[in-house]
């Protein structure tokens, strides 16, 4: 009878196992990579459309200050033919579009769609499945893109750049009637992912030439590409603003859709943060700038306006601002401006969690593996606690030794409770019990835990790391579920060393943990779960040599 029993149950697990693999396959996350080609296809076709629901644009009066609202503009009108302009850096790659001079599409060629797919990643896009782009422009009393007939047309040389020195600058040129030149200029620098942007205006005309320049995100509220986690905690996915008053200040699109931000301030920077990557317009210094949200058509929208600036005639001006788009990468992140790095969120746990990614990316440096770098982690954090875990250990180890006395104990007293209770803690206390030892390994791991766990899933570095045979993405799941059940393996080991305790209740409860933390860790990141494993093993040795030592000290008295 127990050996059919055992067969009907290894049978369930096979079969529940097979389910959960073809449940992962054919409803896990599956990133949609999308060509050039078919982007601008979709955008050409869907630029009618846009155009009928407005652009969007911040919109300031003459005599007003500097507007913090974003009101409406007037609908633009869309010209028959649309012009893209093609620019390839060594970390970017994107389209601008001539009428108005914004990218309407953004990718990045270090940084795969998917694992297995050549395809870049897509950050920007407008088509008719998405909207995510970045727009500028000037506004006020004579700006281009304040005016009735829509956003401006630009010219450029030709249609297609790629860089071949260290620079490249990108010029598109407005002619305005009133004798006004305009020239919006992109820098992109080799390896770098700050575009740098300017706007050039040339006053030609006899009256003085006042405008104010506007960045601004818009997108759409369609779910985060980046975001491959199925279960567990979500990467926040909505705008971010940094100020004087506040350096880090995140509005999600349900709070976008209760209430404008709006806020003045020197400096500072204004982001649309998503699971690895950002985009983030970044004024020049110097002035202040007024920072707001709003929604419009369904999209959320999120930027700055400059201060009035007055170009006398025959004067040249410059205003620039620059905008990031690529890696929530931290070292690159602080380059590009003061307080950005904050972006990569490590939730309220960040003063562990910071240590922990310093951590991880100096042992990194040497070993060349980021799974390896994690065992390391692993194992310093579990030195750090040694005391900590050895005194719990020795508590549970001797409760282990005593478990025979505890059971007599039980059974002298029958249901009498509370002569039982007061037997029980005159052992624990003579032999110098903690009866709550067990649980202090536990409660001082999940703050590390939990740290991590942000570590790891705000890490860019760990997207699509490999680690070791089946393991090549360690920032999701384990495609085969092999290391959650290896390491609820090593919590049924570790069960075995430990005491049983008194109460069967309370032993069927603990009987069943393995069980729901290997369920719970099946979807959890690849390398969050090597280090509970790696955890759990090093418990296992500890646990092993510490009752080897109760039982020896037993021995010889």
């Amino acid at each position: 009878m127990d050996v059919q029993r055992i067969i009907l149950i290894a049978a369930l697990a096979i079969i529940s196992y097979m389910l959960v693999l073809q449940w992962n396959q054919d409803y896990g996350v599956q990133p949609v990579a999308v060509t050039q080609a078919e982007s601008v296809s979709a955008y050409q076709s869907s630029t009618d459309t846009v155009a009928q629901e407005g652009n969007d644009l911040p919109q300031v009066t003459t005599d007003a200050p500097v507007n913090t609202d974003l009101p409406e503009a007037k609908a633009a009108v869309t010209s028959a033919q649309q012009q893209l302009v093609s620019v390839k850096t060594d970390v970017l790659e994107l389209l601008i579009d001539t009428k108005g001079g914004d990218i309407i599409e953004l990718t990045l060629p270090k940084h795969k769609a998917a694992l297995n797919d050549d395809q870049p990643f897509v950050l920007l896009e407008q088509n008719g499945n998405r909207t995510y782009v970045s727009q500028s422009g000037l506004i006020g009393t004579d700006g281009l893109d304040a005016k009735t007939g829509g956003r401006p047309e630009y010219t450029t040389t030709k249609n297609s750049y790629q860089l071949e020195g260290d620079t490249l600058t990108v010029d598109l040129v407005h002619n305005g009637e009133d004798g006004v030149v305009v020239t919006k200029r992109y820098v992109f620098t080799k390896g770098n992912y700050v575009i740098e942007q300017e706007f050039l205006v040339n006053n030609g005309s006899a009256k003085a030439w006042q405008a104010k320049l506007f960045g601004q995100i818009k997108r759409d509220g369609s779910k985060d590409p980046s975001q491959t986690t199925s279960m567990g905690m979500q990467a926040f996915l909505g705008a971010v603003f940094s100020t004087v008053d506040k350096n880090y200040e995140k509005l999600s699109f349900d709070d976008m859709q209760k209430e404008n931000f709006k806020k003045v301030s020197p400096d500072g920077w204004v982001a649309m943060s998503q699971h690895y990557f950002l985009s983030a317009w970044i004024p020049a210094a110097g002035a202040e700038y007024s920072y707001s949200s709003r929604v419009s058509n369904g999209n959320y929208i999120a930027g700055f306006v400059s201060p009035e600036f007055v170009v006398a005639p025959g004067e040249t001006k410059t205003v620039s601002a620059n905008f990031y788009a690529g890696p929530k990468d931290t070292d690159l992140l602080e380059q590009a401006a003061p307080n950005l790095e904050l972006t990569v969120d490590y939730g309220i746990l960040w003063f562990i969690a910071s240590p922990l990614a310093w951590l991880l990316k100096a042992i990194h440096g040497y070993v060349g593996n980021w799974g390896v770098a994690i065992i390391f982690v692993t194992v310093i954090v579990k030195a750090l606690l040694f005391q900590v875990n050895a005194k719990a250990f020795k508590s549970m180890a001797k409760m282990r030794k005593f478990g025979p006395e505890m059971t007599r104990l039980k059974e002298l007293y029958g249901d009498d409770r509370q002569k039982m209770s007061q037997a029980m803690m005159e052992l624990y206390k003579k032999e110098k019990i903690n009866p709550l030892g067990g649980c202090l390994p536990i409660v001082a791991q999940m703050p590390i835990f939990i740290a991590l766990y942000w570590t790891l899933m705000e890490s860019v570095e760990l997207r699509h790391a490999p680690f070791a045979l089946w393991i090549n993405d360690l920032s999701v799941m384990d495609p085969y579920f092999m290391l959650p059940i290896l390491m609820g393996a090593t919590m049924f080991i570790q069960q075995l060393l430990n005491p049983t305790p008194p109460d069967p209740m309370q032993a069927k409860i603990m009987k069943m943990l393995p069980i729901v933390f290997t369920f719970f860790f099946l979807w959890f990141p690849a390398g969050l779960v090597l280090y509970w494993l790696v955890n759990n093993v090093l418990s296992i040795a500890q646990q092993y040599l510490i009752n080897k030592q109760i039982e020896g000290e037993g021995t010889s008295k």
